[in-house]
């Protein structure tokens, strides 16, 4: 069996290693293997990654919040430098890993990372960071409004066209019911996920999953989130577009275009536009458009 990735022995056998997954698809780095190889390789990205995340971390936005977090670090072992778990929170998110071990493993084989952070920090010591940030919640909010206050002033007219929609974020748990041996299933490793539906995008097909769904309002201009808030995957646009909304002018946008499935029940947004097909709706302009191939003659 051979297979076209650049390391044949990690991905050889894959579907049988997903088998039960209730993910329709797999995913590039969907499951976290024992064993996993070297992780400084050279489908790593460059070294231009370790010097953004030096750069974010002297910024006045990030600064600030490493200085919140510090505040809250009054007593018990000093442990790793809050600078240092907050880039490895940025690592995580610039590399595009999807989980804290091969982050860490990362970090601990790549010098520009540990020079950026200072330290190389533990497994361990990233889950323990990740509890932290849920329980001050409220500085990272903080520092976020920051981020969008300081790119609202260099780009002014952010935010004026909004498109509000949800996207699949996949739980790492088993969402099935029943056990292998047909049995109910009396506890779930994430209880909070759900299955919900997602459409079909690229080579994978559209159907259920089991997680979450990441709700978004995204300039069209500049494809920024503006807004965002992440619920179980049964929970629908719909009900989450009006928060949303309310979400962007609490920070100081003023949307005046919004496009999105459904968004014309939203109402309380006063002189909030929704772009219109030049038919009137895109359902009608395709029945129309059907009509007149029907009717059109045989040449």
């Amino acid at each position: 069996m051979t297979c076209g990735f650049v390391r044949p022995s990690r991905y050889c056998g894959q579907d049988r290693a997903i088998k039960g997954d209730p993910r329709d698809a797999p995913t590039s780095g969907g499951l976290d293997q024992e064993g996993a190889t070297s992780m400084a390789i050279r489908n790593v990205p460059p070294l231009r990654g370790a010097a953004q995340i030096a750069t974010l971390l002297d910024s006045p936005e990030i600064v600030g919040l490493i200085a919140d977090l510090e505040a809250t670090r009054w007593t018990g072992r000093r442990g790793y430098p809050i600078r240092a778990m907050v880039g490895l929170a940025l690592t995580k998110s610039v590399y595009v890993i999807p989980t804290w071990s091969r982050t860490v493993r990362l970090v601990a084989e790549h010098a520009a990372l540990q020079d950026a952070l200072g330290v190389a920090p533990s497994i361990h010591a990233a889950y323990r960071f990740t509890i932290k940030l849920r329980e001050h919640s409220a500085a990272l909010a903080d520092c976020l409004d920051r981020v969008l206050a300081g790119l609202h002033e260099a780009i002014p007219d952010l935010g004026a066209n909004l498109a509000l929609d949800g996207s699949d974020l996949p739980a790492y748990a088993n969402g099935m019911r029943n056990l292998p041996n047909g049995k109910p299933r009396e506890h779930y490793a994430d209880p909070d996920a759900s299955w919900g539906h997602r459409s079909a995008i690229s080579t994978r097909k559209g159907g259920g999953f089991y997680g979450y769904k990441v709700h978004a309002a995204v300039c069209t201009k500049t494809n920024l989130p503006i807004a965002w808030r992440v619920e179980s995957a049964r929970d629908s646009e719909h009900e989450h577009m009006p928060s949303l909304l309310d979400t962007a002018i609490r920070r100081g946008f003023t949307p005046g275009t919004c496009a999105g499935q459904g968004v014309r029940r939203v109402r309380h947004v006063r002189g909030l536009r929704v772009p219109r097909h030049p038919s009137g709706h895109p359902a009608q302009a395709d029945r129309e458009r059907g009509q007149r191939a029907a009717q059109a003659p045989d040449l």
